[in-house]
C-alpha cells in the first residue's frame, strides 16, 4: 500500500513540474498581485517593464525597477506612471545617442 502511494505521489509531482505556467511568458511570481495608487517618486526608478492579463496575469501593470532593485507595481492608465515612462525613454535615447 505504502509503495502505491509513493508512485501516486512520484507521478503526481511529475506531472506538476513538466506542466507548463499558465502565464506562458509570465511566471505567478513574476505577475503583480496589486498595485499602488499613490505616486512613486520618479528619481528613484533606473527602468521599468509592461506585465499584462493576457499573458497570465491577473490584471495589467506597469512595473518599475528602482535604483535599489526593489520592484514596485503600478497602474498603466495613471498620467504619473507615463511621465515616468517618457522620462526613461527620454533619457535612455539620450545615452544611446553620447554613445554613437
Amino acid at each position: 500500500m505504502a509503495s502505491h502511494a509513493a508512485a501516486l505521489l512520484a507521478i503526481s509531482l511529475l506531472i506538476l513540474w513538466t506542466s507548463p505556467a499558465q502565464g506562458g511568458a509570465n511566471d505567478a511570481e513574476d505577475c503583480c498581485l496589486s498595485v499602488t495608487q499613490h505616486p512613486i517618486p520618479g528619481n528613484i526608478v533606473e527602468a521599468f517593464r509592461y506585465l499584462y492579463a493576457r499573458d497570465g496575469c491577473r490584471l495589467s501593470a506597469v512595473v518599475f525597477i528602482t535604483k535599489r532593485g526593489r520592484q514596485l507595481c503600478a497602474p498603466q492608465d495613471q498620467p504619473w506612471v507615463n511621465r515616468i515612462i517618457q522620462r526613461l525613454q527620454k533619457n535612455s535615447a539620450k545615452r544611446k545617442r553620447q554613445s554613437s
